[in-house]
């Protein structure tokens, strides 16, 4: 089963993806937004992790 911090990860890293690929403004600023937000999910999953080991 993948970790929470992963799929986090690598939702980031697809929707940074799709940003790069969007058509429109809007869709650019709505998957950098969605970006960000599944980068600091990750980033406390990790931190979440380190302290609970």
């Amino acid at each position: 089963m993948e970790s929470n911090q992963r799929y986090y990860a690598r939702r980031a890293a697809e929707e940074r993806t799709a940003a790069q690929r969007a058509m429109t403004a809007a869709a650019r600023e709505w998957h950098a937004k969605l970006a960000s937000q599944f980068a600091a999910r990750a980033a406390a999953a990790c931190e979440e992790a380190a302290s609970a080991a």
